[in-house]
């Protein structure tokens, strides 16, 4: 379930989490989705990593968010195993990761962790 992704040219493990999983989901390279993420900020007056930037920036781009009932046992791995089709962006406390057809992607195992909420395009 588990796959290692990281795409920052950079080689950096901290701080773009978000960048990454956009990146993956949207499938653009990393700088691109960097840039238009800014562009969204800078657009709103707010910081690129705030939630509500790259949440509109999803948004713009026909996705939808979806809240996930908090039982405090569902996890990651969970979620991967009831979605085994398709593309989501899921949001933990404090990071962010994308799964696609059922694997998720990141730069470390974070498949028992609890996630939030999570983002799906619609059709």
């Amino acid at each position: 379930m588990f796959k290692f992704y990281n795409p920052n040219p950079g080689e950096k493990f901290t701080g773009d989490c978000t960048i990454r999983a956009l990146s993956i989901l949207l499938d653009q390279d990393w700088m691109w989705t960097y840039l238009m993420v800014c562009i969204q900020g800078f657009l709103m007056f707010e910081m690129p990593s705030t939630n509500r930037v790259w949440g509109a920036y999803l948004y713009n781009l026909g996705f939808r968010r979806h809240k996930i009932p908090q039982d405090g046992f569902y996890t990651v791995r969970d979620f991967c195993f009831d979605h085994p089709y398709g593309r989501y962006l899921l949001a933990l406390d404090g990071h962010v990761l994308t799964v696609i057809n059922g694997d998720y992607y990141d730069t470390g195992d974070s498949g028992y962790e609890l996630p939030l909420f999570y983002w799906r395009k619609e059709q």
